[in-house]
């Protein structure tokens, strides 16, 4: 297993995209097979050493997120790998200190908690869409390295990605979600709203590193114009990240079965039709 060793320097700047070859099927789904093994034993060592792993992804509509995400998770126990997708906040909400909600759903020990959008909203999706007040989006920016430094000292693991897409491959994805059937539930008024406020976002995206990317907490930041090929590069970066060991485990036996001494009952079930 390659070093874990934690890589603290500042994340590179965001850069234009070097269109690569895309990765085939075959090739993306054998290599995410070894990825996933390895996240199971970090699963593992997660629980087994009682640490506290908070991972937040942020970037634009259609980045690729929801995806990445769905690639982290998909092997591992939803007890271990929780998933926070916080709605709107209520009135109720709004009044509060502005990390509040967020506090609850922190790791506790043996958790890997995953944000889909996090307290970042403020520096983004907020500020953008006039949502707050441009001293609300000071004062974050401001109070954020404090409470991520106490999010670290207290022993929690923290890890930001920033999924940075094209305009014309954001483009293609949104308009992607009105035609597929699949997809509609994805595309809301918000993202609508949002689309013509690309330099916006750059603006906002850009003051949110300047103040929030530092040596305790940095953004790491994943070109997302291969969807294939940005999972992999942050599942492998994450495994980076955090040192852990595969731990030994005792030889599963079975016990020999023994079957046939129940007579199965005569109820009249209702049996789906076998339409496929």
């Amino acid at each position: 297993m390659a070093d874990k060793k934690k890589n603290k320097s500042k994340s590179k700047p965001v850069v234009d995209v070097t269109k690569t070859t895309p990765l085939k099927e075959k090739e993306y789904e054998k290599e995410l097979r070894r990825l996933h093994v390895e996240l199971v034993k970090l699963q593992q060592w997660v629980v087994s050493k009682g640490l506290k792993v908070c991972i937040v992804f942020e970037g634009r509509d259609g980045a690729g997120k929801g995806g990445t995400i769905k690639a982290i998770t998909e092997r591992v126990s939803p007890r271990v790998f929780r998933v926070v997708a916080l709605p709107a906040p209520t009135e109720r909400e709004k009044s509060q200190l502005y990390f509040q909600r967020y506090v609850p759903h922190l790791p506790a020990a043996g958790e890997i908690v995953i944000f889909d959008r996090s307290w970042y909203n403020r520096a983004g999706v907020e500020r953008v869409m006039g949502f707050c007040s441009a001293e609300q989006v000071q004062k974050f920016l401001e109070g954020t390295p404090l409470v991520e430094r106490s999010m670290v000292e207290s022993g929690i693991i923290l890890l930001k990605y920033w999924l940075e897409v094209t305009p014309e491959e954001q483009e293609r994805r949104l308009k992607d979600r009105v035609n597929d059937g699949r997809k509609t539930w994805k595309l809301s008024p918000m993202d609508i709203k949002s689309y013509n406020r690309w330099d916006e976002y750059t603006v906002a995206r850009d003051a949110m590193f300047a103040a929030t990317d530092n040596h305790w907490a940095p953004w790491f930041v994943a070109h997302s114009e291969d969807k294939k090929r940005v999972r992999l590069n942050i599942i492998s970066h994450l495994l980076s990240q955090i040192h852990y060991e595969e731990i030994p485990v005792k030889p599963v036996k079975f016990p020999k079965r023994k079957i046939g001494k129940v007579k199965s009952t005569a109820h009249n079930f209702n049996v789906i039709p076998d339409r496929f």
